[in-house]
């Protein structure tokens, strides 16, 4: 039987910057956004349009926030993200207007093909439409696409596409109910 072999690992397909933007956004990353010292939407904000996310108005980022690389991200207006999120955003990331991500969600785009020998890495988009909910401590793979209002319940793991104004839990997410908003 074949085996793993880390050794032969080998992602330089993936070139997701500079070497020098990267390193920069780095060190803005952990004393601006990963820290618990700066609460100011609005620097946030700024920071991220200057590092090229396109961001709308009335952006919440909590403290404790750690997003991998701006210009690979889409927020759109009125989006709160709560305390120790995690965008690990190796691919395209959008977010719709009026979304809240609660705390310690996680938006993974970045996986690795367990039936590959070099475990290569896979990165695919996520897309989380107007008025979703990402629960706290959920999860949000790649190639997700969360439809419009779709509730991804407290700590649920969403690996596919949801249908518009439904409630999904557990590992993997399944839709339990409707949404009703009243």
């Amino acid at each position: 039987m074949k085996q793993v072999d880390l050794s032969t690992f080998n992602n330089q397909w993936y070139q997701p910057g500079s070497p020098i933007k990267r390193l920069l956004w780095y060190f803005i990353n952990v004393v601006f956004f990963k820290s618990s010292c700066f609460p100011f939407y609005a620097l946030k904000t700024f920071l991220l349009r200057l590092f090229g996310a396109t961001v709308g108005k009335g952006v919440c980022i909590k403290p404790c926030v750690n997003i991998k690389y701006p210009w690979l991200l889409t927020i759109g207006d009125y989006v709160w993200i709560g305390e120790q999120v995690w965008i690990d955003n190796l691919a395209k990331v959008t977010i719709g207007n009026h979304v809240c991500i609660s705390q310690n969600a996680l938006l993974l785009c970045g996986n690795h093909d367990y039936t590959s020998t070099q475990f290569d890495l896979i990165v695919k988009p996520i897309v989380i439409e107007d008025g979703a909910w990402i629960g706290a401590q959920s999860t949000v793979c790649g190639g997700a696409h969360c439809a419009t209002h779709t509730v991804v319940a407290l700590g649920a793991v969403l690996v596919g596409d949801t249908t518009p104004y439904a409630i999904y839990k557990g590992n993997p997410a399944v839709k339990v109910k409707d949404r009703v908003i009243v």
